[in-house]
């Protein structure tokens, strides 16, 4: 059972899958705007361009992408939560894949890794899943990550994965930091419990 799995399953049973998607379901007929991920992705390429939704999970983001006119493949380890976004998204490109061992045979405009991907990943393969993240980015593609960064900002019994460790494994991969926010919305980052990392190819080096 991988990380993700373990968390989910103590948050939410062993429909978690259902429940994720209804709960961003529920979110939306609300009124609640639940479409920061992709809004933010639109700040930095513009439709039709290529995006690669790693760790896609039910398909909200990547579906959200699609309607802009984004070409979009979105890929997760967890089969039970793309049976969710192929019955919402039949005609969408959705595929099973371990970040950390990724290879879907071409190079995006953008990769995002948003739902807190990186601390929910494999013990040790942070350093890999960048390497792969990288391997899968155009000579100026976009790499755009989201997580939490203590407690209060991730799932149950998920482990905090610092910063720092995630900036070491991002320029092990060749990529340069680019940008640093607190939230989606484009907040200044101050050390709060959440963080948006914008990378690119280190070019220069």
């Amino acid at each position: 059972m991988t990380r993700w799995e373990q968390s989910a399953r103590a948050m939410a049973g062993d429909d978690y899958a259902a429940a994720y998607a209804a709960r961003f379901r529920s979110l939306a007929a609300s009124g609640q705007d639940v479409h920061g991920e992709a809004t933010f992705v639109t700040g930095l390429v513009e439709p039709p361009e290529t995006v690669l939704d790693a760790g896609c999970g039910t398909g909200r983001v990547a579906a959200r992408l699609s309607e802009l006119g984004y070409d979009v493949v979105g890929v997760d380890v967890d089969p039970a939560m793309l049976a969710e976004a192929q019955a919402e998204w039949p005609d969408l490109d959705w595929r099973v894949g371990d970040l950390s061992t990724l290879d879907v045979g071409s190079t995006f405009d953008a990769v995002l890794v948003a739902g807190n991907t990186i601390p929910l990943l494999e013990a040790g393969t942070l350093e890999a899943t960048c390497l792969r993240l990288a391997a899968h980015l155009e000579p100026a593609g976009w790499l755009v990550c989201g997580f939490g960064l203590d407690e209060a900002h991730l799932p149950k019994s998920c482990p905090v994965t610092p910063l720092a460790d995630v900036n070491r494994a991002m320029t092990a991969a060749g990529l340069r930091e680019v940008e640093l926010w607190s939230t989606w919305d484009r907040e200044p980052f101050v050390d709060s419990g959440y963080v948006v990392t914008v990378h690119q190819l280190d070019t220069g080096r």
